[in-house]
């Protein structure tokens, strides 16, 4: 008997079936029919009361049990007529508990040392080190990740990157490595900015909030004045509001957005009221200190900053009440000019041709100055667009010509002022080009592209600018006709008068407009000193002072970082309704933020004040989730863990503990669980423990037939589940074994894809990403997950769609798999990694082919093994018998 065996064999009397169990035997018996639809008790909203630990007789049952949890399994098996299995032996329960775990495979020399070693802990020893391991936090975030249908872009039809996502993925990772305590886990995702402020970790937490999809299109291109818009932000708010429910209390409030929910007590009006919490959230970058003591620090001086400001502004009231028509006049037109000068500054627009897929195409575009006029000088400006990373000179030709003529056609009376077409010419990026043009006269000019700028694996003309100047330097060009071969229109970036409309980067404000900005300054100062006495305007000097000093010292704090989260980007709270059939247009009465009426003796009303925050709400949300009368947190989230430990949960349906979802196997087992985590500290860690150190979970796999007669799906827990490695696992096994696995934890997803067309609608495309590339060799937890096209590979082995919240994956057996793992070009590149790594740590054949099966598998293989093996190698190569090896499924299933 291990630790925990005294606990174990308490003798306490308990009914053999109680209030809890009594239900989920008889609905087992008799369907969900049998508890009538208004009746509001269910198994999981009853109390949550200990059950007590069951009778467990003298004998081998007693000695079977180590932890409490066996005593309920055995007990139950018992009443069935059945018996627990075998313990499994050393090499398989490593095996077990590293990918449990750590999500990685042991190595040879750590399954010997195990196997050999005589302490009697030495199983819980183990457990220890894999749960201090970093990895652990690792593999856990995976599982977490795939509820929350964490994804490093929005979904939907343009399927934007969100290049600052990863924080939260991050965020996760930390918590589970800390063993954060439970409650604060919760209150850190939902309202962690407002329960914590300035912590770093706290405000990022929130990114479980934008976890799931965006619709970019409804969100930024559609304005919420419209129909599509208050639809597309509707739905944003369910998503956030399903999330929630579904990941913390297992319910499936989603049901009752168009009805009341038809299994469930939950009613219209209370999903509407969870929509209202979040009723001011939209999703967005959050600037973020990664120094609580720097954010602290800001934080002063941003309300320093604010008191001045508001002191300012009443002075300036003042002033403008006293300086009349005139000064309000002024203001206007400073303002106005202002903007101007910054939309200059900040133009990224020009004229771009159709995409050409050879360099050697003739592209021209031309402006018409409206009559022939004379000409003193040209000057032109390339593109400035990210796309590819081009950045400045984007399309800017290789090859051009510039022409003058009054004939629109150019065929006659044409004056060449350029001409660069024998050789390729040297990109300017964005500095200006001119040439003097000498008094030419003509009505039209036209840029000929002869050899166009390579784009990505295409070609294009792209020009920001096209100036012609007379002998008094007014411009002739701004504003007039332009015309051209073709051209890509996609406003505003992209059209044909943006080449004249005076806007490119780096462009210095007009100096006309410079100087008439400094000239109504000037005026206004000069209202300004009639309009107010010396102490007004000593207060209006000292408070630009301090402004211009706290300015300096928040210049002079450490850079913040952008993380992707939900947050109140608005200032006022939408109005939130109760939407006859979920239909955006037909509102009916006004909600306030609420609950759900499923926590005994809370109300589901949450006591705000008439003047409460934004932040309240949210944090009323966090405190009714995680409040210890709430049952359905705690059981949801003790039968996640169970369920990663042993490949089904005690309820079988983790997202749904409502009418709809599965009855509890074991549901006394489930409460104690509950119990004994909510009191115990809420540490998952500690949890995991209690799981893994118990006689269940070290059973064998080996069926007995007569108990498939029993119970066939395994359900009461006789033996150990067989399970596959997952998707990710299996892809951080094989980098393991090539030898290329990088360690690094945390930063920027890696990208297994190329990217095209990011400023519009990206596409993903992963075959043509080289597998050699080294930034793609970290753990899968750090991939860059793609909503809108998943990685084949990947998705092959049943990956979570990141675009669905993934309760529980599908473990599906397919000839795809086979082949994938047998061709996918990852995988063909591993296995020849992996045969140049045998061949430099082993000198024979006999070598390389021992250590690569112990490697995958965990114990040496047999004589008529290594055999067969040794003339495969000879035969077709080692990198071949490698191949073979990751397909054996020994490598792919757990045990």
């Amino acid at each position: 008997m291990d630790g925990g065996s005294e606990v174990c064999r308490e003798r306490t009397a308990v009914k053999k079936t109680p209030p809890v169990r009594s239900i989920a035997l008889a609905l087992f018996a008799l369907g969900t029919a049998a508890l009538p639809a208004e009746d509001s008790r269910w198994w999981a909203y009853a109390p949550l009361q200990h059950p007590g630990l069951p009778t467990v007789d003298d004998g081998a049952d007693a000695d079977w049990v180590r932890t409490p949890i066996d005593a309920f399994i055995v007990s139950r098996l018992r009443e069935e007529g059945l018996r627990p299995s075998q313990e499994a032996d050393r090499r398989t329960l490593i095996r077990r508990l590293s990918f449990d775990l750590i999500g990685l495979p042991p190595t040879p020399q750590e399954v010997e040392a195990f196997v050999a070693d005589k302490d009697p802990r030495a199983y819980e020893g183990l457990v220890e080190r894999l749960l201090e391991s970093p990895h652990y936090g690792e593999r856990w975030a995976r599982h977490w990740l795939d509820v929350v249908h964490y994804g490093d872009t929005h979904g939907y039809d343009k399927d934007k990157l969100r290049p600052n996502a990863y924080h939260y993925r991050d965020y996760v990772i930390r918590a589970f490595n800390d063993d954060r305590r439970y409650t604060r886990f919760v209150e850190e995702q939902i309202a962690g900015d407002i329960l914590y402020p300035g912590a770093r970790d706290a405000i990022i937490a929130t990114g479980f909030i934008s976890a799931g999809p965006w619709d970019f299109i409804g969100h930024v291109e559609v304005p919420e004045t419209k129909i599509d818009g208050r639809r597309a932000r509707n739905l944003d708010r369910d998503d956030m509001v399903t999330t929630t429910m579904n990941t913390f209390v297992s319910t499936t409030v989603q049901c009752a957005r168009c009805h009341e929910h038809k299994f469930d007590p939950i009613s219209q009006e209370q999903y509407y009221s969870l929509q209202a919490v979040f009723a001011q959230i939209d999703r967005g970058d959050r600037k973020v200190d990664a120094d609580p003591t720097v954010a602290k620090r800001r934080g002063g001086i941003a309300r320093r900053r604010a008191e001045l400001e508001a002191r300012k502004e009443a002075i300036e009231k003042r002033i403008r009440d006293r300086g009349g028509k005139r000064l309000v006049e002024l203001d206007a037109e400073v303002k106005r000019l202002g903007v101007e000068i910054a939309k200059n500054k900040s133009a990224r627009f020009g004229y771009h041709s159709r995409i050409e897929k050879a360099p050697d195409t003739t592209k021209w575009v031309q402006v018409d100055l409206g009559e022939s006029k004379e000409i003193d000088r040209l000057r032109w400006v390339a593109c400035h667009d990210d796309f590819n990373g081009i950045g400045a000179g984007f399309g800017y030709p290789v090859r051009f010509r510039i022409e003058a003529s009054d004939d629109p056609a150019f065929k006659r009376d044409v004056d060449i002022l350029v001409d660069r077409t024998t050789d390729d010419v040297e990109n300017p990026g964005v500095e200006p080009q001119s040439v003097k043009a000498d008094g030419v006269r003509a009505r039209y000019i036209r840029v000929t592209a002869t050899k166009l700028a390579a784009r990505q694996n295409d070609y294009i003309f792209a020009l920001a600018e096209l100036t012609a100047f007379g002998s008094t330097g007014v411009n002739l060009s701004r504003g007039v006709e332009v015309t051209a071969l073709d051209s890509i229109e996609a406003p505003a970036r992209w059209q044909r008068v943006n080449l004249v409309d005076g806007y490119y980067v780096g462009a210095k404000e007009d100096p006309s407009s410079g100087a008439r900005i400094a000239e109504l300054r000037r005026e206004r100062e000069e209202i300004i000193a009639e309009a107010i006495d010396d102490a007004t305007r000593r207060e209006r000097e000292q408070i630009a002072a301090e402004l211009t000093s706290s300015k300096r010292d928040l210049d002079g704090l450490p850079a913040q970082i952008s993380a992707y989260v939900g947050w109140p980007i608005r200032k006022e709270p939408r109005e939130i309704r109760v939407l006859r059939r979920g239909d955006i247009t037909a509102p009916q009465e006004l909600v306030r933020a609420g609950a759900l009426p499923l926590v005994p003796g809370r109300s589901e009303k949450f006591e705000l004040a008439e003047n409460h925050t934004e932040g309240d709400r949210r944090v009323a949300l966090a405190r009714w989730i995680t409040d210890s009368r709430n049952p359905l947190t705690w059981r949801s989230i003790v039968n996640r863990v169970w369920h990663h430990h042993f490949g089904r949960g005690i309820v079988e349906t983790p997202n749904d503990f409502g009418r709809m979802g599965q009855l509890p196997t074991h549901p006394e087992l489930l409460d104690w669980l509950a119990i004994e985590f909510r009191d115990g500290g809420q540490s998952l860690k500690k949890l995991h423990r209690l799981i893994v150190t118990s006689a269940v979970y070290r059973q064998s796999v080996k069926s007995v037939s007569a108990y498939e007669e029993v119970d066939r799906s395994n359900r009461l827990l006789w033996r150990m589940n067989r399970r596959r490695l997952d998707a990710e696992a299996l892809r951080d096994s094989v980098l393991v074994l090539s030898g290329k696995l990088d360690r690094t934890m945390f930063g920027p997803a890696f990208r297994d894809f190329v990217i095209e067309k990011p400023e519009h609608s990206p596409h993903y495309e992963y075959h043509k990403h080289d597998p050699d590339d080294r930034s793609s060799h970290r753990r899968a937890v750090y991939r860059f997950l793609v909503r809108s096209a998943q990685q084949p590979f990947m998705e092959t082995l049943d990956c979570a769609d990141p675009s669905q919240r993934v309760d529980r994956r599908d473990e599906t057996l397919t000839v795809l798999q086979a082949l994938a793992l047998l061709n996918n070009r990852f995988m063909t590149r591993m296995a020849y990694h992996f045969s140049k790594r045998l061949e430099a740590e082993h000198e024979t054949g006999t070598g390389r082919v021992v250590a690569a099966f112990r490697m995958a598998t965990g114990r040496s293989p047999d004589s008529e093994e290594v055999a067969l093996m040794e003339g495969y190698a000879r035969e077709h190569g080692l990198a071949n018998l490698c191949r073979g090896i990751f397909n054996l499924n020994e490598f792919i299933f757990v045990d």
